[in-house]
């Protein structure tokens, strides 16, 4: 099944660790090893930010220090024409965005995230998987032919953790506390459930069906669940073709948005190949050659968001120093500070 999992959860607990095989034990080892890795690499990247900010800060001072009033001025005048046109530009790119997801839910492709588990999972693994299907929907924002997206069940905890998301009333995607079984109860031979554990491979999308991916961090606690819901439930079963081309070095472990991009992307392409060769990492990737490096980087989505965010506090903070007007200093400190933040990561395992 596609099933949510997390990277930043903790991998065992002292109990569980007494109790488990040795080679379960070298993976949790190595997982842990892995997580601590990436917490060094976030912090290293947080204070890369931060030297990048006082470095662009202390360049403005020293390019404002020589000047005369006028010319301070004028500069400035400049910094603030360069970020209005920034801001346009952003503000255009939004509507473009809504546009193309507006005409998705009409012709898109339908995906649907079943939300149904979050009895399951405990406080921490809620929260992940709210973030996770944050970054999801980032990511099927900025795809030229995004997925009409649909969120089922999405009510209760998760429900609760969705509202907490910045922007979540504001996003163009169809919410439903209902199930998928009752949403589409008058197309369920429309509805086919993504899980590895099924013995059809999927060799084409079809915008008449309709594709669910399980929603669910488990670290294997409840692997092939949703392989059973679905059998209860008397409908359709299929996997992603990625044996077909890839050995995965690891786990069967793809986050949801990964999930998602290999979907948008065999949609804009119609090849399994380029779609997997293009969103699957090299690191979970055997010994198999790279073809394509185009990948939709949620990652360097938050980057770039984080990074812009920096570099209009870094020239605000100077400017402020040279600009008496305080309605405009006021103004400049809310549009530059509300920026959209629904870009980013949602974990989801092969079954």
């Amino acid at each position: 099944m596609l099933e949510a999992t997390e990277d930043n959860e903790p991998i065992a607990a002292a109990g569980e660790a007494a109790s488990i095989s040795k080679s379960a034990r070298k993976r949790l080892l190595k997982q842990q090893r892995l997580q601590e890795r990436k917490i060094e690499r976030k912090a290293a990247e947080k204070e890369r930010r931060r030297e990048d900010l006082e470095r662009r800060r202390r360049e403005w001072e020293e390019k404002l220090a020589d000047k005369t009033e006028e010319e301070r001025t004028r500069l400035v005048e400049s910094r603030k024409e360069t970020r209005r046109e920034r801001m346009e530009k952003r503000t255009e790119e939004r509507s473009k965005r809504a546009e193309r997801l507006r005409t998705a839910a009409v012709v898109g492709q339908k995906v649907v995230l079943d939300l149904e588990f979050s009895d399951l999972m405990s406080p921490s693994e809620i929260q992940s998987l709210a973030h996770q299907i944050m970054y999801c929907y980032a990511v099927n924002g900025k795809c030229e032919y995004p997925a009409h997206l649909w969120l089922t069940e999405c009510n209760g905890k998760i429900g609760s953790q969705l509202q907490r998301l910045p922007g979540y009333d504001k996003w163009i995607i169809e919410k439903e506390n209902r199930p998928y079984i009752e949403v589409f109860q008058d197309h369920k031979e429309k509805l086919i459930y993504l899980t590895a554990d099924a013995e059809t491979t999927l060799e084409e999308l079809d915008t008449n069906r309709i594709y669910i991916i399980g929603g669910l961090v488990d670290r294997n606690r409840w692997k092939g669940i949703t392989m059973k819901k679905a059998n209860e439930q008397g409908i359709q079963t299929a996997k992603l073709p990625i044996g077909n081309y890839i050995k995965l070095a690891s786990s069967q472990v793809l986050t949801v948005n990964q999930v998602v991009e290999i979907l948008l992307k065999f949609v804009e392409t119609r090849d399994w190949k380029n779609a997997f060769f293009t969103v699957i990492p090299q690191r979970k990737r055997g010994a198999v050659e790279i073809e394509g490096d185009d990948t939709i980087d949620v990652a360097k989505i938050e980057k770039e968001c984080n990074e812009e965010g920096l570099e209009a506090d870094a020239e605000e903070e100077v400017e402020e120093e040279y600009t008496d007007n305080d309605a405009i200093r006021a103004k400049k400190q809310r549009s530059e500070s509300k920026t959209e933040e629904t870009d980013n990561k949602s974990l989801c395992q092969l079954g």
